[in-house]
């Protein structure tokens, strides 16, 4: 029986079924299928894949790595502190059968995972280890995330606190902090500067005590730089000689 252009139905009919039944999957795809509502072993894909419509049923599944957002946990730290945390999560899928059986959502629901070990994680650390040491936080919270989702086919690779939203007075209360501990540190240098001062000064009272000549060289050198200056101040100077018997009586 002819149909457009002379071409007949059953033809048609035909094409349209096969292109139905092609799939083409990319190279970070692939197809989990279902025949009969029963999950067949092995995923499909990359490239043209071919299944029995309707008979099959194919889900896509990105393998590539997704970077999700962990929205602002309102977190009570171990030394009461109530603070804001954000976060984002990097992880991917690695097994595709296991991210459409084993979760309704493997999205959503590592989201949520993630947002409760964030809050469960920080509110047993207190807030200077949790702003000192935020590379081992985020190796641990790595850890615990990923053994969780890993039933679900998903591996967790990194996660990492974003930005650490403190309050107002806690922010001042740091900073008065962070002011007087540089003080301190000011104080320290200056003084270790002035024990150092002091150590020369002992040395060099001791080397002229026992050198009567560089006491005499000093003496003079003093006058030549007194000399030089601009002032209206007359120095006679009196030979160490003269007051030297005195000095030994005393």
């Amino acid at each position: 029986m002819p149909f457009f252009g002379g071409v007949s139905l059953p033809v048609v009919l035909v094409v349209l079924y096969i292109v139905n039944c092609v799939k083409i999957l990319r190279e970070y795809e692939r197809g989990v299928v279902f025949r009969l509502g029963r999950l067949t072993p092995k995923p499909m894909g990359p490239g043209l894949v071919f299944i029995i419509w309707p008979i099959d049923r194919l889900l896509r599944i990105s393998l590539r790595t997704v970077a999700l957002d962990v929205p602002p946990q309102d977190v009570i730290t171990k030394d009461n502190v109530s603070i804001k945390v954000n976060a984002v999560i990097y992880f991917r899928v690695l097994e595709p059968n296991k991210a459409v059986v084993e979760v309704e959502d493997y999205l959503f629901a590592t989201s949520q995972m993630a947002q409760t070990t964030l809050r469960s994680v920080l509110g047993q650390v207190e807030l200077d280890e949790l702003l000192a040491h935020r590379e081992t936080l985020n190796q641990r919270l790595q850890a615990i995330i990923d053994k969780q989702t890993d039933p679900w086919g998903v591996k967790v690779s990194a996660v990492e606190i974003k930005h650490v939203d403190l309050p107002e007075e806690m922010r001042r209360v740091m900073a008065s902090q962070a002011e007087a501990e540089r003080v301190k540190r000011a104080k320290i240098i200056g003084a270790d500067g002035e024990f150092q001062a002091a150590q020369k000064l002992v040395e060099a009272a001791r080397i002229m005590s026992e050198q009567p000549m560089a006491l005499q060289m000093r003496y003079l050198q003093t006058l030549a730089e007194i000399a030089t200056e601009k002032n209206s101040t007359t120095i006679f100077p009196i030979p160490i000689d003269l007051i030297k018997p005195f000095l030994e009586k005393r």
